[in-house]
């Protein structure tokens, strides 16, 4: 079946979709992969990989470096903007409405901005813009506090920062709202089991710009992927494994190249 057929023919229908985004669509926002040398950082005389920043232990260690790096990352992240495929999935939400659920791997909260709504949106991996408390003196977020400048590579915390980096309820010290590499999704901060339970329902898998190298996005596309009725795409300028779970199944479409240009040629045809 011709991939505009499949996709008229979903439209068309009552199936529920999912997109599922990762770094891909917000590099086209000039937001480094996570993964990239952008995420390296220096502690003394050690160049420390981003899996090795990004852990429970290494805040434990030393929360003050890990802030640093967060800060920075957040900075890059508040001063980037949505962009066209940011864009075309909000009008995705606004066609389909409650048949639609966007699960993001990304941080950077560009999807919110651009106008997705958040009772629809899934960031399992949480989101740079919220703090939550160490203690776990309360589940809820609090939305990062004022005060803080804009920080380059490298920048440490000042001790006028770290005062604004406690906890409103306890005054203990707060952390990112992000999943760390030695910790494990759950549903109070990420909402992970109801990406999952959403996913098991869905007849069209849109994969936007991710590798594939997290846990949980590998159990949907798995889910997609034994599921004959269902279509799975996959969008992205390199090989991947959602790519290859879309060449391998009977309703699977590949599109090759950056997000925004091929959601758009898809969002033309459900809007036409």
């Amino acid at each position: 079946m011709k991939p505009k057929t499949l996709l008229k023919e979903f439209k068309d229908g009552e199936g529920r979709i999912t997109v599922l985004t990762g770094a891909g669509i917000s590099a086209e926002s000039g937001i480094p992969t996570f993964r990239g040398p952008e995420g390296y950082w220096t502690v003394g005389s050690k160049e420390y990989r981003p899996e090795e920043m990004a852990t429970l232990a290494m805040f434990t260690r030393d929360p003050w470096e890990v802030w640093a790096w967060y800060l920075y990352r957040w900075t890059v992240c508040k001063n980037a903007g949505p962009n066209a495929g940011h864009r075309a999935v909000v009008e995705m939400e606004k066609i389909f409405k409650n048949r639609f659920r966007l699960v993001t791997q990304n941080v950077d909260g560009l999807h919110l901005r651009a106008g997705n709504s958040r009772d629809r949106t899934f960031q399992i991996h949480g989101n740079l813009h919220f703090v939550r408390c160490t203690r776990g003196c309360t589940f809820d977020l609090f939305p990062f506090p004022k005060g803080i400048s804009d920080k380059g590579k490298n920048q440490p915390v000042t001790p006028e920062e770290k005062a604004l980096l406690t906890c409103p309820g306890c005054g203990g010290p707060t952390r990112p709202h992000v999943l760390w590499f030695d910790e494990c999704y759950n549903e109070i901060h990420f909402r992970a089991e109801s990406a999952m339970a959403w996913a098991a329902t869905t007849e069209l898998l849109l994969v936007v710009g991710t590798a594939g190298a997290t846990n949980l996005p590998m159990q949907i596309g798995g889910m997609i992927a034994r599921n004959p009725k269902a279509v799975l795409i996959d969008i992205n300028p390199s090989d991947n494994p959602f790519r290859r779970l879309a060449q391998n199944h009977k309703r699977g479409l590949v599109f090759d190249g950056p997000g925004s240009r091929h959601l758009a040629d898809i969002l033309s045809i459900w809007k036409d």
